[in-house]
């Protein structure tokens, strides 16, 4: 029997930390001793007349590396001591959340507090430039040693960082929880881990395990996770007051994706951790709206599993019931999580939400269309989707607006069942999959459905490789806004 290396509350791992590296007081002791650096940002169209100013040491070493404040770069001036001066940090247009990112990760191991002493930048530029170095900072340490010294950054206390501290931690929630590997992440660590979070805003949280998932009707979720000696779970989560407008997120958390008896090759295999990557999201999103206290009534389902091959697995051509009493003959066991997905809207369904929000790694059909940077969306409220669309475009968060084409809805008819659960071999499977869900859907709930990769395959500066965060910042804001939260 595999083990899972945390211990059951996942206690020895703590997923919502920040690292300790901004700072609201300089001492005396630590200015003397780190030489406290200033880093000044300049817009690229302002470069001459922002650089004018400076000393002709740094308009120098400006000219002699051709630095003209492009967006994201960055130089480092050295004083005529021969040690470092100042950074100057370059953006166009607006304060990414990006922006820094590069210049904070070539701070790494220089023992230095550093500050922005830009003139003149709003306080949503100052919430970017601290949140961009929180993630410039991140690296999945729990099972290696991490040597670095880290660069610390003075705040203002005069400023409000809240929005900004809590995208971060959301963004390290994400990026912990799928970088741990699977025998550390198993249904009920994750189950665990969404009651820790819980405990941290005084909300509630149940979860049901094991056999108990069919006493409560919530078959599909047994069904794809009675393969494995890790029994699955359903974890719910709920915040806030009753008479809120309701608010419900679900997020897929497939622990790992061994494909089931339709068994996936060892290359799609590897990156199956991930696979668990709506769960994450869902619970991030989560943080934030309750970090901010968002004026709703907050539900989080998480249906964990782990779909293994052993003799209790469920079957290609079996026919299972849902939570919702619709029968689903099981064309292809790889298709497993639109099936726990199912069951938990289903079930979200009955407290009957103003929103209904869920974060998954659906298919390999949805990256194949938007690539890897953005993740598909899907509603059954236009409105409601090109809003997040826009949204998510201009906060840097990709979402991109795909259709629930009903002419596909026979691809997923059965002959013998009320749906099967793949796609008859249409190559939109993004489609396919979204019009699954659908049938677990009231039709008067806004719905929204996300399919997204949920990993960061090569280093960007401010993504390290591993699980990569995708629709939170675009959602949470989303929600932010809708209910009259002022979030920036």
């Amino acid at each position: 029997m595999t083990k899972d290396v945390t211990t059951d509350s996942a206690t020895d791992f703590d997923f919502l930390s920040l690292p300790d590296v901004l700072v609201t007081k300089v001492r005396a002791a630590d200015a003397l001793e780190s030489k406290m650096i200033p880093i000044y940002v300049v817009e690229c169209s302002q470069f001459k007349k922002s650089t004018s100013k400076f000393a002709d040491h740094v308009r120098a070493q400006i000219e002699q590396q051709k630095w003209t404040a492009k967006d994201k770069s960055f130089i480092k001036i050295i004083g005529q001591d021969g040690l470092l001066e100042m950074i100057l940090l370059g953006y166009e247009q607006k304060i990414g959340l990006y922006t820094i990112c590069a210049a904070a990760e070539s701070l790494i191991n220089i023992h230095k507090i550093f500050e922005i002493k830009t003139t003149g930048l709003s306080d949503k530029d100052h919430r970017h430039l601290v949140c961009g170095w929180l993630l410039s900072c991140y690296r999945f340490t729990h099972f290696k040693k991490d040597d670095r010294t880290l660069p610390r950054l003075k705040i203002s206390q005069k400023i409000d960082f809240s929005c900004a501290i809590a995208y971060a931690r959301a963004a390290y929630l994400v990026r912990n929880l799928i970088n741990l590997p699977p025998n550390a992440l198993g249904p009920q660590t994750l189950a665990q881990c969404a009651a820790k979070l819980a405990q941290n805003f005084d909300a509630s949280c149940t979860i049901i395990s094991g056999e108990d998932l069919l006493h409560h009707n919530l078959p599909l979720i047994y069904a794809v996770g009675q393969g494995s000696p890790r029994p699955p779970a359903l974890a719910e989560i709920t915040w806030g007051s009753p008479d809120h407008p309701h608010v419900t997120l679900v997020g897929k958390g497939i622990c790992f994706d061994t494909g089931g008896l339709n068994i996936k090759t060892g290359d799609s295999m590897l990156l199956m951790k991930k696979d668990m990557g709506g769960a994450a999201m869902a619970m991030a999103t989560a943080l934030i709206l309750m970090s901010l206290e968002a004026p709703i009534y907050l539900r989080v389902l998480i249906p964990c599993a782990e779909n293994s091959v052993s003799g209790a697995s469920y079957r290609p051509s079996d026919i299972l019931t849902a939570r919702n009493g619709k029968t689903i003959e099981i064309g292809n066991t790889d298709a497993e999580g639109r099936l726990v997905v199912a069951d938990a809207l289903a079930y979200a369904c009955e407290d009957t939400p103003e929103l209904l929000i869920d974060f998954t790694t659906l298919t390999g059909a949805s990256y194949y269309g938007v690539g890897y940077d953005m993740g598909s969306l899907f509603s059954n409220n236009d409105t409601t989707a090109n809003d997040i669309k826009k949204l998510s475009l201009d906060l840097d968060d990709p979402l991109w607006h795909m259709p629930l084409w009903q002419g596909y809805k026979k691809d997923i008819a059965s002959p013998i069942a009320d749906l099967n659960n793949t796609g008859g071999g249409n190559p939109a499977g993004a489609i396919t999959a979204a019009l699954f869900l659908q049938h677990f859907v009231t039709p008067q709930t806004d719905w929204v459905h996300i399919d997204e990769r949920a990993w960061q395959s090569a280093a960007q500066p401010g993504r390290s490789v591993g699980g990569r965060e995708m629709g939170v910042r675009a959602i949470s804001s989303y929600i932010l806004k809708k209910y009259k939260f002022k979030d920036d």
